[in-house]
């Protein structure tokens, strides 16, 4: 990056440091065309990018003639690739046509076997490996009704989580009761253990509508008790907040009404399956709670679940208390600081749950700083630990975990994919049969 005159690079002894204006005003525009140029970007990688149209969301790169290869030496033979930013309702009639040569891990079970379909018809090849991640409902815990775990462990019972994995999957992935997925080392080192002490919030009307009452959502608007229609909670003014349901009766009393409002982006079918096996579920309603789904973009979802309020004031009013999100981890499995007590670091993006546990956050901490990297075990054993006390809390709901297919033109020889080997690394290794 070139920031232009005005500044230099210097060392007084004490290390080296940008001497000039590192203020956002001045360096903010410099940043943010840095990010996003296109034209003439240097590069160390495998492959340079030529140009990238905006509109097409489409990026053609070519290979790097200065690269001298990865960790094992190998250099990419494949000269150009293409990626393109795929429409879900078209892609296959996309790779049918050759318009696109591959799509990468495919996840829906209708998705999948349609790519199956195709390889059997001949002229199509697939590699499938067990995801490294999960689907899930995500909670916002600091207010409206999902700051009570009650109510997270009472929308866990409305939702028949088995049947939900079984039908989205179509069997190509399984159920999993914590942040982990299927093709973690941990999970299976520790499946038996876990069987054993996780809580699978079986589906259950009558658990949800005992855990509700035993939390004080046993009144109505009027503040008597509770028949029938939206249950209500009295609540102190401090867990009122800037919730927007809110009633307050002639004698002060604050009421909070059992509606969550449930944020989803576009075009998604795990909101479409959650909108038939949770929303509109009878037994939610006869359970005393609502579900208010709001569909937007998915950039506007993350405004509202981060409350960034540099992309408009009103983000930074909470809003949503439910979003329905997926999470994929690297090979190093680092919850550091997901978990902080720490305002500034909140401030910064972290702990977008806003649940605060100190236990969860310790255990998310010694896994990564309290624990030598040599001892399997003891990371091991913090693992489940950690995965305990999560289930316990239920900051989110795990829907299910995938096994990922990619689907590709049988002229794409040698390309291999797996949870911790995405297409970035496996296209190195690539070759096009003539």
């Amino acid at each position: 990056m070139w920031l232009g005159e005005g500044y230099s690079v210097k060392d007084d002894g004490n290390g080296a440091y940008i001497d000039g204006d590192m203020s956002a005003e001045a360096i903010s525009a410099k940043i943010e065309a840095a990010r996003f140029l296109s034209e003439g970007r240097v590069t160390a990688g495998p492959y340079s990018l030529v140009s990238f149209d905006s509109t097409a969301k489409e990026a053609v790169l070519e290979i790097n003639p200065n690269y001298a290869g990865n960790f094992e030496g190998q250099k990419p033979s494949i000269q150009k690739i293409v990626v393109v930013k795929a429409v879900q309702a078209t892609q296959f009639d996309a790779l049918k046509t050759g318009a696109i040569n591959l799509i990468s891990q495919l996840t829906g079970g209708n998705d999948i076997n349609t790519a199956l379909d195709l390889e059997e018809q001949g002229g199509f090849a697939t590699v499938s490996f067990e995801r490294n991640g999960y689907g899930k409902l995500m909670f916002q815990s600091d207010f409206g009704p999902t700051q009570f775990l009650s109510v997270r462990r009472a929308v866990a019972h409305l939702l028949d989580r088995p049947e939900f994995a079984t039908t989205f999957t179509q069997g190509f992935g399984a159920l999993v009761h914590g942040p982990y997925g299927l093709a973690m080392w941990m999970y299976k080192d520790s499946e038996e253990e876990l069987n054993q002490r996780l809580n699978t919030y079986p589906y259950s009307l009558d658990v949800a509508a005992e855990t509700l009452a035993a939390d004080g959502w046993t009144l109505d608007a009027q503040g008597n008790p509770w028949v029938s229609g939206v249950r209500y909670k009295k609540v102190t003014a401090e867990e009122a907040g800037q919730y927007e349901h809110n009633v307050t009766l002639a004698n002060g009393d604050i009421l909070m009404p059992l509606i969550i409002e449930w944020s989803s982006s576009e075009g998604n079918p795990v909101s479409e399956l959650l909108v038939t096996m949770l929303a509109n579920n009878p037994d939610v309603a006869t359970a005393g709670m609502e579900i208010r789904q709001s569909v937007m973009t998915f950039d506007e979802l993350l405004n509202w679940m981060y409350r960034d309020k540099t992309q408009g004031d009103q983000y930074a009013v909470p809003k949503y208390g439910m979003y329905n999100l997926a999470s994929n981890f690297t090979p190093i499995y680092d919850q550091s600081y997901a978990w902080t007590l720490d305002p500034e670091l909140i401030a910064q993006g972290y702990n977008s749950n806003f649940l605060f546990d100190e236990q969860l956050d310790k255990l998310s901490m010694d896994m990564v700083y309290g624990v030598d990297a040599s001892d399997r075990e003891g990371f091991r054993k913090l693992w489940a630990d950690y995965i305990v006390r999560w289930n316990e809390l239920l900051p989110e709901i795990p829907l299910y975990s995938n096994i990922y297919y990619t689907v590709f033109f049988d002229k794409l020889q040698n390309y291999e994919q797996s949870p911790l080997w995405g297409f970035e690394n496996a296209i190195l290794y690539a070759t096009l049969a003539e």
